[in-house]
């Protein structure tokens, strides 16, 4: 039997009033642990599948071998290394199974300085899933333990540029075993997913310090597939004894998580930079788990990590990302839902 679940943007209680987005649905044809269980969103471009039993039990019960390695040795850097987090098996079958169930963006956007606009090709797939903790999804069904939604009120179609939409379950396992490793009662309400598809896609030198995400947050990055170099140098600070110096170098592994805390975002920089040779020949997943604080953060996640272009999906014939037509998505969205509504029937 398929479950049916009302999902809905609904303020968290603050002393001033925010505004509400309006009632959603969030349907999932059956439990995450079910092979082929496909959940459905509006706002989702199509169906996502969940996780099958092999790949979803072992991260639902997750028993790491060794205590992670904490890296405090520098000025202001505070890092917590999992080698691994996930098991070699796990991490293998949970990186082909994401690169080919979610939807991935190329994204373009333009910046402005000064009177020029230059136009930005990301180097890189991105994806999004959440949204930040002015607004909460609530699942309407029995024990869910959620908040009933009973009471609606106007949406304000301005609060967000982009319809936010909740992290899928396939990933919602990962966010809980990632809360679960550090048990110091840190949450996160989005999931970015990065995929570098070749040693050509990076992303340069930058430190996630917006004042969207409060101040000395903690954001946990996990890596699927080939082994990528992750840089960290520390912010050129004027008048100081501190030393950028050499950047420190970390060579993740497939199921390898860094989890960056404290101080490191407002005096680090960190980098997965450009690859030749065999460390560029594989294809890499990177998820990050970070918590948005105000509307600005899901604005921005959205506008760069999803923006306005093509939806690409993984071609295993071609090994490779293609970009699907938009009428293709809508008749996916249109079968899948079609699928779910018979057996609701039957």
């Amino acid at each position: 039997m398929s479950k049916r679940i009302n999902s809905f943007f609904q303020p968290v209680v603050s002393k001033k009033p925010k505004p509400d987005l309006e009632p959603t649905t969030i349907t999932t044809t059956s439990s995450p642990s079910t092979p082929g269980a496909v959940t459905h969103h509006p706002n989702y471009p199509m169906p996502i599948r969940d996780l099958p039993s092999h790949i979803f039990k072992p991260i639902a019960n997750l028993e790491r071998a060794r205590p992670p390695k904490a890296i405090n040795n520098q000025p202001h850097l505070d890092l917590l290394y999992f080698q691994p987090f996930l098991p070699s098996p796990i991490a293998r079958d949970l990186f082909n199974f994401l690169r080919n169930e979610l939807p991935f963006y190329r994204v373009q956007y333009t910046i402005r300085r000064g009177p020029t606009e230059t136009l930005i090709n990301t180097p890189r797939y991105t994806t999004v899933f959440g949204v930040d903790e002015t607004s909460i999804f609530i699942p309407g069904f029995p024990g869910s333990g959620d908040i009933p939604n009973t009471d609606p009120k106007p949406s304000d179609k301005m609060k967000y540029n982009h319809p936010p939409r909740p992290i899928p379950p396939c990933l919602d396992a990962l966010r809980q075993a990632v809360e679960a490793a550090t048990a110091d009662g840190t949450h996160y309400n989005f999931c970015l997913v990065n995929y570098y598809a070749t040693g050509d896609d990076s992303i340069s030198y930058h430190s996630d310090d917006e004042r969207f995400l409060g101040p000395n947050p903690t954001i946990a990055s996990i890596s699927l597939g080939g082994q990528r170099d992750f840089l960290l140098k520390h912010k050129p600070v004027a008048g100081s004894d501190v030393d950028a110096g050499k950047p420190l170098k970390f060579p993740l592994d497939s199921g390898d998580m860094i989890i960056m805390r404290g101080e490191t975002q407002a005096n680090w920089l960190h980098s997965i930079p450009k690859r030749k040779g065999a460390q560029g020949s594989q294809g890499r997943i990177n998820i990050t788990f970070r918590k948005a604080v105000v509307p600005g953060g899901t604005n921005n996640y959205y506008r760069y990590n999803v923006g306005d272009g093509a939806v690409y999906r993984w071609d295993e014939s071609g090994k490779r990302m293609v970009a699907v037509k938009k009428e293709e998505v809508q008749k996916e969205k249109e079968e899948s839902q079609k699928a779910d509504e018979v057996k609701v029937d039957g």
